[in-house]
């Protein structure tokens, strides 16, 4: 095996650690890979990487990441803007998306209320998405958080908040298992679950 100690491999798999699901095994060897590419291409990757937290924010109006003041789906005036569904990230978005079946638009928390971690509702997009329904355009809020304790949580929670003010609020049907994560969910369980959406 090649030497552990070098500090920069071992900075660079401890770097690579930090990212949600490597653990430090994948980490030494996304090290391991990334010292045996050739200069240009991890000049490349470097790159790309600085790119994207230099020009990605989020969207004045839904608060999905893009590159521009308004994302593409806020600005697709085809897209039914009375319909707004409710995710947890960003992630989320994309999965809805491969069932081309949702044609409304989104609002991205940004987390899920959950007092254990510290992430109250303030720490969420919460006040955004009021703002939206008050500006009244908008009929539907689908609460398309994931069927976790945490999830069904801010699901409430936020329902409570938009029933008086007169828009309707459907949560996803549990077509979705429970304790599932939306990204790795199929598209017909997710078309499926949106079809049969119910009122909270």
């Amino acid at each position: 095996m090649a030497d552990i100690g070098a500090l920069p491999l071992t900075v660079l798999s401890e770097q690579f650690a930090k990212l949600p699901g490597i653990g430090m095994k994948s980490a030494q060897r996304l090290a391991y890979h990334v010292v045996e590419m050739p200069e240009e291409e991890v000049r490349a990757f470097a790159q790309a990487i600085l790119d994207a937290k230099r020009r990605i924010h989020t969207c004045r109006i839904c608060r999905n990441f893009t590159e521009n003041e308004i994302c593409r789906f806020c600005e697709d005036a085809k897209r039914d803007h009375g319909t707004v569904c409710v995710v947890e990230t960003p992630k989320d978005i994309t999965a809805f998306e491969r069932t081309k079946e949702y044609k409304g638009v989104y609002h991205v928390l940004h987390g899920l209320i959950s007092p254990i971690d510290g992430i109250g509702p303030d720490k969420l997009t919460i006040k955004d998405l009021l703002a939206r329904v008050n500006s009244g355009d908008v009929e539907e809020v689908i609460m398309a958080t994931n069927p976790t304790v945490e999830g069904e949580a801010t699901a409430m929670y936020i329902s409570k908040l938009l029933k008086p003010l007169g828009v309707k609020v459907t949560r996803l049907a549990f077509g979705l298992p429970i304790g599932g994560i939306l990204e790795y969910a199929d598209e017909i369980t997710l078309f499926k679950a949106l079809e049969n959406r119910s009122e909270i």
